[in-house]
């Protein structure tokens, strides 16, 4: 069991790796940084972490555990495909809405930098997309094989979903008049999903 102390010094870093890693290459952030920004002595990011690298990759894991536990919401068994993808909508703003951080490192990664474990951890959140859109394509798959969805490339499919997503989200931190509010980003994703799900669907005689 972590000690109480040294815990709150983990989320710390964690919390302040996760603000300078969201802005900035990985490359351009120091450890200096992060431990003046969280609060606490250089030396505790190689204590806990071994490295920045260390620290990044306890991040980027953190993340995908995250977001894996709210779209294993949207995919139970019970629900038809389509009203996976509705629910996958669901749980991915609401993924974003609680962790908007996490959500900007899986969706908009910055540029990883030139070093190797950098590179490996840019194709960690990569993986991790690419797991998420495997259980959106099976979803589509089901639905052609049930005879509910007409034929079409379940993989192109669901990339235009995903990334349509993504760019509505984004509205989200926008600092403009164009910036949307929670409520306002679910009606979108709501069209959004519904425009897709009702081309998709075999027209009935």
């Amino acid at each position: 069991m972590v000690d109480p102390r040294a815990q709150r010094t983990i989320d710390a870093l964690l919390s302040a790796a996760e603000e300078l890693f969201a802005a900035r290459s990985v490359a351009d952030v120091t450890v200096e940084e992060i431990a003046a920004t969280a609060g606490v002595a250089v030396g505790s990011v190689y204590n806990h972490f071994g490295s920045k690298a260390g620290l990044y990759a306890a991040l980027v894991e953190r993340a995908v555990v995250v977001d894996r536990q709210f779209m294993d919401l949207a995919y139970v068994e019970g629900r038809g495909p389509i009203e996976q993808l509705y629910a996958a909508a669901d749980e991915y703003l609401a993924f974003y809405l609680a962790n908007p951080e996490y959500f900007r490192m899986l969706a908009f990664p910055a540029e990883p930098g030139s070093y190797a474990a950098g590179q490996e951890l840019a194709d960690r959140f990569a993986d991790s997309v690419d797991e998420q859109n495997r259980r959106m394509v099976d979803a589509i798959k089901r639905g052609i094989k049930a005879g509910t969805i007409r034929k079409v490339n379940a993989q192109e499919l669901a990339t235009v979903l995903w990334s349509s997503w993504n760019g509505i989200i984004s509205l989200g931190w926008r600092q403009d008049r164009l910036q949307r509010n929670p409520r306002q980003l679910k009606r979108l994703l709501r069209a959004a999903t519904d425009a897709f799900a009702h081309g998709l669907l075999v027209e009935q005689d």
